[in-house]
């Protein structure tokens, strides 16, 4: 992860991919295949698992050729839980299943943050496809206006993963201003402390749009908290978040060789300001 140039800097300790937790979930919002290689190029080693978001998938040209770039470099990819319920409200689960193990995916995502799916029926759809799927289910609704208590988030939780979801991902929308935080974007931090108390965080997917929120779960949960919707221009920007090596985290992850530096760096300037060798 760390260059071996930058070692000695002493930065928090990443597991290696393939991760179980500290991942990144990248949003792909509509790149092109082209777009996706120079993504993968610069950053493959700090992504975890790919979403198409909402419904691009269906006008996106080549995807074929797109999925199977992900798939080259070992990064699973689904589609956004908007396009599950547009083929749920369609009744054609089936044919959506067929569409997955047509393009080789491993991964889907059952969502009902936009219509609204009785829950025992969710659960039953989870437990179908966890049959030879990577479930990713998602808790909480896109409506602002729809405020679901912290227990019922932690039942919900708890129901899904007993149902067979490998993540269950804390809706954000992309705006970040829904589900897990106000409108402004401020986390709900009793919300998150609720589900984290109650059911750990090592397979929840916290979404996480905005930096500021980013900051703020690092800084609560550590390095390795499972982060999502993240931008493909920000994943190495979070990377650095996540190491302490963005001014934001920059003094969460000084250990005591981190401090030794600081106190020589100190003692040996100047009067001048300058750096003596």
């Amino acid at each position: 992860m760390i260059h071996p140039h930058f070692t000695q800097l002493g930065t928090p300790e990443r597991p290696l991919k393939p991760r179980t937790s500290g991942l990144t979930l990248m949003l792909d919002k509509g790149l092109s295949t082209r777009q996706v290689e120079d993504v993968l190029d610069a950053a493959s080693d700090f992504i975890d698992v790919v979403k198409l978001g909402w419904g691009t998938a269906a006008i996106t040209p080549r995807l074929e050729e797109k999925i199977a770039a992900y798939q080259a470099a070992a990064i699973p990819v689904f589609f956004g839980g908007t396009m599950f319920e547009a083929f749920y409200l369609r009744d054609r689960v089936v044919d959506y299943v067929d569409i997955l193990r047509g393009l080789e995916m491993e991964w889907v995502e059952v969502s009902d943050g936009s219509i609204e799916i009785e829950f025992q029926q969710k659960l039953a759809i989870i437990s179908s496809l966890s049959e030879h799927l990577t479930v990713l289910s998602e808790v909480g609704s896109k409506d602002r206006e729809h405020i679901m208590p912290p227990y019922k988030w932690v039942e919900q939780i708890r129901a899904e993963f007993d149902a067979g979801s490998q993540y269950v991902i804390c809706e954000a929308r992309e705006s970040g201003t829904v589900g897990l935080y106000r409108p402004s974007g401020e986390v709900r931090e009793g919300l998150v402390d609720e589900i984290v108390d109650m059911v750990g965080a090592e397979r929840v997917i916290f979404e996480a749009p905005r930096k500021a929120q980013q900051v703020w779960f690092i800084r609560h949960l550590g390095s390795n908290v499972n982060l999502g919707n993240i931008l493909p221009e920000e994943i190495i920007p979070l990377e650095t978040l996540r190491l302490g090596l963005r001014g934001d985290t920059l003094l969460d992850f000084l250990g005591p060789s981190g401090d030794e530096g600081v106190q020589v760096f100190h003692a040996e300037r100047s009067g001048n300001g300058a750096v003596r060798d």
